[in-house]
């Protein structure tokens, strides 16, 4: 069991310079268990929505900060997961993670550390379970499978994907209950809640063995990097029955701005969400469509919940929680309706907004949300320095240190800005704004503190604003990796 002391008077301690690489160095470190869950929105009641079940990451927010204005850099799994996974803004598609592999393999030094493998190479111990970077198990080839084609290179000690009656991971990452594999998208149910344990769907399949994993680290000698990635609320929206059993009878809130943007904007026909057997209907001119698939979302979150939960007891049976670093992340956000999108890949708020929760030992002010602006990139620089590991010069993003111990901290929250990018367009998120800047030249402004806020364009009537904002995303995405 690895022990571990976060707390000096009151404080979290910095981190010190020392060779993190001696074992003398490393004995007393932190362990980390980082959750990674694909296509979480933030609704989760501990985020505002009171009409979720999410008892189990609740509890985690209560112990710990949730960052209630977490951006990611992109609306796209593979994207955004390269950033977390970096450190870097980088590539806006999917295949971010293997185009560095293949620089990797031609110039290795070119490319610095992915975060698993600067805490590998500083004693850890770095495992993956699960849909961590884009492909669930982190392999190339047809069916996700090909040891020879890893996505992250010298970055896991064990990089594991359990795909059961799923055959492959491919199978599983679109995997419906029994086994069922997705083959032809529109004879697919685009959601679905059976009956059966959690084994029924393949994040019950991820979550055992991630247990099974944390067995096995808890009696190893070394701190432990556990990287556990959960693919529900991921399309299709399948989940066992138990979970849909809270939203039978449940009010569902209205969608706020359901109506397709007027203009030149990063809308699109959420085609992801549209080639699934959709039983006929469209959620944007059917209400109760809309509303069960709002209900069939909210059973794959507290599925997702219910799994995280299980690795939280795990830690508390091992008697590590008090000795690590644990961090829920959601890899971007997703419309359920609004602005007429269901799905992501747009460069609204829906997509952009994730929720984000640190939890470490003897945190002061446990419990107390925060509302500065942060990244996904910010997470490797806060992760070292949490483990007192050299921090990654490298890395573009900031610890987020200062938050955890205070919440409110005025001068870590001043001036906080987040970007994000797809292939189409970069934006900027202010703390009262958003600019986004298409490649073309064209532009979208939207004041936050207005009612409109991303519905109404105003670019042209404040043109000043739209350069200024221009400007610092210009700035910020020029050293883009």
């Amino acid at each position: 069991m690895i022990a571990a002391s976060l707390l000096l008077a009151g404080t979290l301690i910095a981190a010190g310079p020392g060779d993190a690489g001696t074992p003398d160095a490393t004995a007393d470190r932190p362990n980390v268990l980082l959750i990674c869950i694909d296509d979480l929105r933030p609704e989760l009641r501990s985020f505002g929505a009171d009409w979720i079940d999410s008892p189990h990451i609740d509890a985690l927010a209560a112990r710990g900060r949730a960052f209630h204005r977490h951006y990611v850099q992109a609306p796209t799994c593979g994207a955004s997961r390269y950033a977390l996974l970096t450190g870097l803004y980088g590539p806006a598609g999917n295949g971010a993670l293997f185009e560095r592999a293949k620089r990797l393999r031609n110039d290795p030094s070119s490319v610095p550390p992915s975060m698993p493998a600067w805490f590998r190479q500083n004693g850890y111990t770095t495992v993956s379970v699960g849909k961590v970077s884009h492909h669930p198990g982190g392999r190339g080839g047809g069916n996700w499978d090909d040891p020879a084609q890893p996505e992250m290179p010298d970055s896991w000690d064990r990089h594991l994907m359990p795909v059961g009656p799923w055959q492959h991971p491919r199978g599983a990452m679109h995997g419906l209950a029994h086994g069922e594999i997705r083959t032809n998208a529109g004879k697919m149910a685009v959601f679905q809640s059976e009956d059966g344990p959690a084994a029924i769907y393949p994040d019950g399949l991820t979550t055992d063995e991630a247990l099974s994993q944390l067995d096995t680290l808890n009696a190893d000698e070394k701190p432990f990097f556990l990287a556990v990635g959960l693919i529900r609320p991921h399309l299709p929206f399948g989940a066992p029955a138990e979970y849909m059993q809270p939203y039978a009878d449940a009010a569902v809130p209205p969608i706020p701005h359901p109506n397709k943007p007027a203009g030149k904007t990063t809308w699109h026909g959420s085609g992801e969400f549209m080639k699934y057997d959709r039983f006929g209907k469209n959620p944007n001119d059917d209400a109760a469509f809309a509303e069960a698939v709002l209900k069939h979302y909210a059973a794959c979150v507290s599925y997702a919940d219910a799994m995280t939960g299980r690795l939280l007891d795990r830690l508390d049976e091992l008697q590590l929680t008090e000795n690590t670093v644990v961090v829920l992340w959601g890899d971007h956000g997703w419309h359920l309706g609004e602005h007429a999108i269901w799905g992501k890949h747009a460069l609204f708020e829906e997509s952009l907004r994730s929720p984000l929760i640190i939890a470490a030992p003897n945190m002061p002010r446990p419990g107390r949300k925060t509302g500065a602006i942060v990244e996904s990139i910010d997470l490797f620089p806060t992760l070292c320095d949490l483990a007192e590991l050299p921090a990654p010069e490298f890395a573009q993003g900031e610890s987020l240190r200062p938050l955890l111990n205070d919440p409110e901290d005025a001068s870590a929250a001043a001036g906080g800005v987040a970007v994000s990018y797809t292939s189409r367009a970069n934006t900027i998120r202010t703390d009262t704004h958003r600019l986004i800047a298409h490649r073309d030249g064209h532009l979208e402004l939207y004041d936050h503190r207005t009612p409109d806020a991303e519905t109404r364009n105003l670019a042209n009537a404040q043109p000043e604003v739209a350069e200024a904002l221009l400007m610092r995303l210009q700035k910020r995405l020029a050293d883009r990796r």
